[in-house]
């Protein structure tokens, strides 16, 4: 953080500490929030720092937006997808639910079926929304509870229905986050009657549109955590709503990748929470929406090291693909083409449906494509009893470098 908290000066002294706070919350830059943390009203210094963290995240942002135009359509397509499945993987492990990529990728595939057997089958159909760019509503409490029943309604009541929501729109009694160790780190606000007033303040600053949109999306993630309005499901909840907000106002792509660097800052992450919390801090909320936002510009900041080093990949695999195998044939140039796309960028390979239509081949003539690659140049997975492709690219350069 780049400068101490209200709860780290609170052994200062009374009377600096006590001045100390009347200077931030009193300065004309300060936004006061109409909702309160304990006994305090909420605040946000408007430092400069929060401005630059904006300035660097939107700079990123059309750097990411110019990058994400250079691989092919199809390729782009697979790394969108392979980032859907590492954010859901991804959300869920901070929560310590176990899914696999397989698993993740079945419910895709079958998305259609809306099978409710399926477990997180809601969670993935939330992400796929991102993916579409379908808007969605947040205007109430009943926004929310909807968004919430869409994702982990089902799959709640199947494993464990005591957690359901059993107010009115939220929870009716207490509820309690723990540490590693078991110990009570927070207390989520009760009765019911206080979640849904404080859920609507939240609401309200969210579609304030004179405070900043990166301040009030930071501010709302830091609000749903400190009201932890149902009793499981509120991270998972509310890393997809930040995920939504700031897919549209940056490249969709960033929507896949908040739930990674969470993980990787867990530490960072919850000790924001902790200040905020703690009643020294006093309604503080500038150390959060900085950590948030650091946060923003590390994903964006990966985000583009990651295409530049597929682009950079990419660049390589145009450049010796005349000299794999039977490629002098233009058919099987392409083919070998989009088998190193699938490489790079997808979770799992390209389809033989795909293959096919991008092809315009049959299923016979495209099998005997492929039988004139190598068989240490292919590799063929399977999901649903589907056949995927892709091009081992170590093999791929061993062989062009003899």
């Amino acid at each position: 953080m780049s400068r101490k908290t209200l709860k780290a000066l609170f052994h200062m002294g009374a009377k600096e500490y006590n001045q100390e706070y009347e200077r931030r919350f009193n300065d004309e830059d300060t936004v006061r929030l109409p909702v309160t943390i304990g006994d305090n009203q909420a605040f946000i210094c408007q430092i400069p720092e929060l401005y630059k963290l904006i300035i660097d995240i939107e700079r990123l942002d059309k750097e990411v937006a110019q990058l994400s135009n250079s691989p092919p359509p199809i390729a782009l397509k697979q790394f969108t997808t392979k980032s859907l499945i590492d954010e859901i993987l991804l959300t869920n492990d901070i929560e310590g639910v176990h899914s696999t990529r397989k698993e993740i990728g079945e419910i895709l595939q079958d998305l259609s079926s809306q099978n409710k057997r399926n477990r997180f089958v809601g969670l993935v159909s939330k992400y796929v929304m991102l993916q579409q760019k379908q808007e969605i509503t947040l205007n109430n409490c009943r926004d929310i509870r909807k968004i919430y029943d869409d994702i982990f309604y089902d799959e709640v009541k199947a494993t464990d229905p005591s957690n359901l929501p059993d107010g009115e729109i939220f929870r009716r009694s207490g509820v309690e986050v723990h540490s590693a160790s078991q110990k009570v780190i927070h207390r989520g606000l009760s009765p019911e009657s206080k979640i849904i007033e404080t859920v609507e303040q939240s609401i309200m600053i969210l579609n304030n549109k004179d405070i900043d949109i990166f301040f009030r999306i930071a501010v709302f993630h830091y609000l749903f955590g400190y009201i932890h309005p149902f009793y499981d499901g509120n991270g998972r909840t509310s890393r997809f709503i930040s995920s939504y907000l700031l897919s549209r106002q940056l490249t969709p792509l960033i929507g896949f990748r908040l739930s990674y660097t969470i993980k990787e800052n867990k530490t960072k992450y919850y000790k924001a929470f902790e200040v905020c919390n703690d009643p020294r801090n006093k309604g503080e909320l500038t150390p959060f929406v900085e950590m948030f936002l650091d946060i923003v510009k590390e994903s964006m900041q990966q985000l583009l090291e990651t295409l530049e080093e597929k682009k950079a990949s990419w660049d390589h695999y145009c450049q010796i693909i005349n000299r794999l195998p039977n490629a002098e044939k233009a058919d099987m140039n392409y083919l070998y083409d989009l088998l190193i796309q699938a490489a790079l960028f997808s979770n799992i390979g390209i389809s033989r449906n795909e293959l096919t239509e991008c092809l315009h081949l049959s299923e016979n003539t495209l099998r005997k494509k492929l039988s004139l690659i190598p068989e240490q140049l292919l590799i063929e997975n399977r999901q649903k009893g589907k056949k995927y492709y892709l091009l081992d690219l170590e093999q791929a350069d061993k062989l062009v470098d003899e």
